[in-house]
């Protein structure tokens, strides 16, 4: 798998033309490090940044008797950034795929919730399905974006990887759970159980400039959810949608909801691994201080 695309290789050489030449060690190559890191968190979360900074605006500048609806505008927004990101070369062909599946896995989602009354889209538009507006999955495909710009931007591999079909039957009961908890028992602590087990010994190592680090993949999972978790309350803040509790005004969403995100990245994870399979580390790598040329 390529870790760059022609775009993102010539940027890190600029990068590398300035960074080559700060210090190595102590406080000041810590620091370096933690820059490094945020930079290309931020360039992963590119689309899902752009998205989410889309829904601020049009919530404060958006009039309300326009021509074109809001929902509207952000579901050919999503569309002209992502024929963008393909057109300059920011994201790969492999990852717009990614992002084609989520979107039909989060539509279909959000078609039985909406009629399910789990959340709402409180205004009108002309592209949806039922009463989803065809914008919210871009939102889902978003994680997968995300999930699978940053496997190669951080250059992941990983040791003690369960079996990849272990992980996609997971996957399937998970999913499958997100409808039929409405009318049986709601498997989740089982699923988080199962998570558990399958991913306990799992460890994500990933280079950021100079070294290798590593962190457990659960970890990893329960992070990423947090930061999906503040996305989501800038989003029903912003009235993109509305959970039941928040149409006479809103309120935080609840913390439990962060189950549900943790379960959702288990879904995505495994659905982005079967276009980039998770690789090991290599055996000269094993050493967490091994120096990387990459950054």
């Amino acid at each position: 798998m390529r870790r760059f695309t022609s775009v993102e290789a010539a940027i890190d050489a600029a990068a590398h033309r300035v960074l080559d030449r700060l210090p190595a060690n102590g406080i000041s190559a810590a620091a370096i490090e933690f820059l490094v890191f945020g930079l290309k968190q931020g360039w992963a979360c590119l689309f899902g940044g752009a998205m989410l900074g889309l829904i601020l605006v049009t919530r404060f500048l958006w009039p309300d008797h326009a021509a074109l609806a809001r929902y509207d505008f952000l579901f050919l927004a999503a569309l002209a950034i992502q024929l963008a990101m393909l057109l300059f070369r920011l994201e790969t062909t492999a990852e717009a795929k990614v992002i084609l599946v989520f979107h039909i896995v989060g539509t279909v989602m959000e078609v039985f919730k909406t009629s399910a009354g789990s959340w709402i889209y409180p205004e009108e538009s002309f592209f949806r399905v039922g009463g989803v507006p065809l914008f919210s999955g871009f939102m889902y495909a978003a994680v997968g974006s995300y999930l699978a710009r940053i496997g190669r931007i951080f250059d992941m591999r990983y040791s003690n990887y369960p079996p990849l079909w272990t992980t996609v039957v997971l996957c399937a009961a998970i999913y499958g759970n997100f409808f039929a908890h409405h009318f049986i028992v709601d498997l989740r602590y089982g699923l988080f159980a199962a998570t558990v087990l399958l991913y306990w010994r799992t460890v994500v190592h990933y280079r950021v400039f100079r070294f290798r680090h590593r962190m457990p993949l659960l970890v990893g999972f329960l992070l990423v959810a947090l930061f999906i978790w503040f996305a989501e309350n800038v989003g029903t803040w912003s009235r993109a949608w509305l959970y039941p509790d928040q149409a006479d005004g809103w309120t935080p969403v609840s913390i439990a909801k962060l189950g549900s995100w943790f379960l959702l990245m288990i879904i995505s994870f495994v659905l982005v691994s079967l276009v980039h399979r998770p690789r090991p580390l290599e055996a000269e790598e094993q050493d967490g201080s091994t120096v990387c040329r990459s950054a």
